[in-house]
Formats: C-alpha cells, structure tokens, sequence
C-alpha cells in the first residue's frame, strides 16, 4: 500500500498506462482494445460504454480527491490566507490565460478554437511525481507552491469544464442534486456516530453523480461538490483510503482508455494546427505564464521570503504536464471531431514528455545548486 502512495510510482504507472494504450492502438489488438472500450453498460437510465464509465464515473473520483485536498489548503495549508494564496492563484491564472492565447493564436478556426482549454491543465499526480524523482534537496516551499498551483489549476479546470462544456441543461436532476450534496455534507460530520451511516455516504455520493449526469453536467464536477462539503476528519480518513487506489488503479485506466488512439499516418504537415497549438501552448506557454504570474505576484507582496527567480521557473516547467486533465478537456472538446482528438491525444502525451523533460530538468539543476550550498553555520 506505500508504494501506491508514492508520488514517483503514480507518475512512472501514469506513462507507462498511455504507453500501453499507444500499443494497444497501433498493433493486431486494436480491434478487440476498441470493442472492450465501447462495450455498453447500462444501469437505469444511464447507458455508457466502458470507456466513458471510466471517464465520466471513475475520474469523479479523482476529482472528488483533489477537492478534498483543495478544502484542506485553503483551511488549513498554502491557501489558508489571502497573503499565502496570492502567489500560486497569480501563477496559476497566468499558466491559463498564457497558453489559452497560444493555443488560439496558433489553431485558427472555429472549429478549432474549442480546444482552447486543452493546455490550461496541470496533472499533479505527474507534476509531483516528476518532483518526487528529480527534486532531492528542494525546500519544502517548492512542493507546497507547486501543489497549491496545481489544486488552483484543478479548480479552474473544473469551472471551465462545468462553464464551457454543459449541454442541454436539464434543471429537475440538477435541483436534486443539490440537496443530495448538502445531505451527503451533514451526514459526513455525524458519520461517527452509526456505521450504516457510511454507507447512505456511498449512496448519496452516487445519487449526486448520476443527478449531476442526467441534468447534462459533467459528473467529474458531482465529484468536486462532495468533496468541497466534506467534514475535514471524515474527508482525511476517506482520501487517506482511496487516494492509493486513484494513483494505482483509476489514473491508470484513465491514461490507457484515452491514449487509445491510432498514431496518424499523414506527414507532418497533414497534421492539425491543433495539434502542432497543443505542443506549443503546453510547455512553453505554462512555463511563460506561470513565471509571469508568479513574478507579478511577487512583486505585489512586502513578505522578504520570497521565492527565488529560479525555483519559481522551474515550478513552472513543471506546471506545464497536462496528462490527465488535459486529456479529459481534449475529449470534450473535440468529442465530435475524432480525428482532431486523435491528433491532439498524441499532441496532449508529448508535450506533457516535452514539460516533464523540462522542468525535471530545471528543478534537477535547482536541487543541485541546493545540495552543494555550504550549510549554515549558528
């Protein structure tokens, strides 16, 4: 059970995952690799194939953890005050606002310019592991500013994703829902007192999400909403349970069913200029964005513990390792368009390798500049 808490086993499962769905893709197994992906499930009044049960129901999941996490900085963490949040909320608007504008100025068209949130993500499995790996000796602050970037990054995700990608609105199941979710948050503060209690939790958690999936809302965002109303303690005790679950089993399957695509076999130029917006917006434009905002932010703050120039430029090369959450604003927004989101699925894999290989090497260099300072003498 460490090891699937580990930081570094989630990023290397991560890569390996898409690996195997590229193969999967391209070889004599692609034939039965799609069928098992469309394979339909239907339960009640909602009929998905595999592949969108694992998109749609297990990334709820995920999402559900990443607000508990959101809930605990802002309460209790990098995010608790104004001052603290100031920095990483700076940085991450500009990591969006940055590569949005890449991306729209490189993919012209209106039938491209939909995928202009594609490179505003940040995967923090990935970026942290990446961290975990290359990071040795790197002050604590790097992590907490990296991990705050990336919960701020999530939470813009999702209002895009709830903003941006809704359609054919049904308000009865959303009104539900709402009730569902405030339920679900009281209970959670008086689960102690009975254990069949946690399972009317499992219940109206599920409820939520098929509610929040019928009124035409994305269900990742069902799983933001539990988890924001979530008491602390019932919520620790419940990330602390799944969270080696999502790293070792969901994230994994995530990455396998949307790396599923065949590789294009048109030349270079045949390709998308989404695609070529998504290799550039990602890494390039995270690392410009972030650094500006982090800087802009810096200079509006009187604190003398500032971070240095350099760890905030490699935060932001690591900032710019979309994956997950990438891949899931590529499948929304090119739903319709398979060849476009074929193309950028590989587009969304490389350049998340390309950031991945540039901020790992930047912190690399920043945690030996770190190692090799003479110690401080009291």
């Amino acid at each position: 059970m460490a090891v699937m808490r580990s930081e570094r086993f989630a990023a290397l499962l991560l890569v390996f995952a898409a690996v195997v769905g590229l193969v999967l893709a391209n070889t004599a197994l692609a034939p039965a690799a799609f069928a098992a992906r469309d394979f339909h499930l239907g339960v009640g009044a909602i009929d998905l194939s595999v592949g969108h049960w694992v998109k749609d129901g297990l990334l709820a999941v995920f999402f559900f953890i990443a607000a508990i996490e959101l809930r605990h900085e802002l309460r209790h963490g990098e995010l608790d005050t104004a001052r603290k949040a100031l920095v990483p909320t700076i940085a991450a608007i500009g990591g969006v606002v940055v590569p949005a504008l890449l991306y729209l100025a490189l993919a012209h068209g209106p039938e491209l310019a939909q995928g202009w949130p594609i490179p505003t993500a940040t995967d923090i499995a990935f970026a942290l592991g990446v961290l975990a790996i290359v990071g040795k000796g790197m002050p604590p602050r790097f992590r907490a500013l990296l991990l705050a970037l990336a919960v701020i990054d999530d939470l813009i995700a999702i209002l895009i994703i709830a903003a941006f990608f809704t359609t054919g609105l049904s308000p009865v199941p959303l009104l539900l829902a709402v009730p569902v979710v405030g339920l679900f948050g009281w209970l959670s503060y008086r689960v102690a007192r009975s254990r069949w209690m946690v399972a009317a939790l499992i219940l109206l958690a599920i409820a939520a999400w098929a509610l929040v999936y019928l009124a035409g809302i994305h269900p990742t965002v069902a799983g933001v909403a539990l988890g924001l109303v979530m008491a602390d303690r019932v919520a620790g005790h419940t990330r602390a349970g799944i969270e080696p679950w999502s790293n070792a089993v969901i994230l994994p399957l995530f990455a396998v069913v949307a790396a599923l695509v065949p590789i294009p076999t048109a030349n270079l130029t045949g390709l998308s200029p989404a695609f070529w917006a998504v290799i550039v917006a990602l890494p390039v434009g995270k690392l410009v964005g972030i650094t500006a905002g982090g800087l802009l932010a810096m200079s509006l703050t009187r604190s003398g513990d500032r971070m240095p120039v350099g760890d905030m430029i490699a935060v932001a090369g690591l900032g710019g390792i979309g994956f997950t959450v990438s891949l899931l604003m590529n499948e929304l927004a090119f739903a319709r368009q398979e060849t476009v989101a074929n193309e950028v699925t590989l587009a969304v894999l490389l350049a998340s390798l390309v950031a991945a290989a540039i901020g790992g090497a930047l912190t690399a260099m920043r945690s030996r500049q770190y190692r090799l300072r003479p110690p401080v003498r009291s």
